[in-house]
């Protein structure tokens, strides 16, 4: 079997920590973690990797559903193998159920923080814009139902590091800082092959994915 990995570099640090722990040397196509705000680019984007990789039958996404853009992407000759995820804090929390017990909260990673148009960003971004004072209200809407600014910890990256980062933003934000433990369970089934359909969609080649197929079991 011919085996290429789809990811986004959101987890760049966690899928080659796995592939490093079993020793997996699958050919990686990376994705700008910024596409995710563009649905749109990100299904072109996918789409345009699947079509340019004719010589590999199975294609192992790691990421999530990423809101609307796996819908309407064709397999083409390949079989695809996706994480039943609504976005990557799952994959990195490990469930769907973990991630709906964890309420108002906002996640970070390394991958979050250096990623292009993260949280920090999109804040500073919205100050140079509006000014001071409204940039702040526009934010305290857009976080309204928030009240913890969480480091996912997935031991990939040095988590004192990213703490520093995210101490002054949790403060100006209003938000209360706070670790949670990840896991790299998800991760590794997808690149062992245990692809239990609770916890994965297997999409068989010349198949469009329609909204149906994209549901949430595990």
């Amino acid at each position: 079997m011919d085996t290429i990995v789809i990811s986004c570099k959101t987890v760049e640090n966690e899928l080659l920590a796995v592939m490093k722990e079993l020793n997996c040397g699958y050919t990686v196509h990376w994705l700008e973690s910024g596409l995710h705000n563009v649905p749109m680019q990100l299904n072109v984007r996918l789409q345009s990797i699947l079509d340019s990789c004719g010589e590999y039958d199975t294609a192992l996404l790691a990421m999530s559903y990423c809101g609307n853009s796996l819908i309407g992407l064709y397999s083409g000759n390949h079989r695809l193998v996706i994480p039943r995820c609504d976005d990557c804090i799952t994959l990195l929390l490990g469930s769907v159920q973990r991630r709906q017990s964890i309420s108002a909260t906002y996640f970070m990673t390394e991958g979050w923080l250096s990623g292009e148009h993260n949280l920090w960003w999109e804040y500073q971004h919205c100050i140079d814009k509006y000014g001071e004072k409204r940039g702040r209200r526009i934010f305290s809407v857009m976080l309204a139902h928030y009240k913890n600014l969480a480091l996912l910890d997935t031991g990939c990256f040095d988590k004192n590091a990213a703490q520093v980062q995210m101490l002054p933003m949790a403060q100006t934000l209003g938000l209360e800082y706070t670790c949670i433990e990840g896991t790299l369970h998800y991760l590794q089934d997808l690149l062992n092959g245990n692809w239990d359909e609770s916890r994965f969609l297997i999409v068989p080649p010349h198949t469009t994915i329609s909204a149906d197929m994209l549901t949430l079991k595990g």
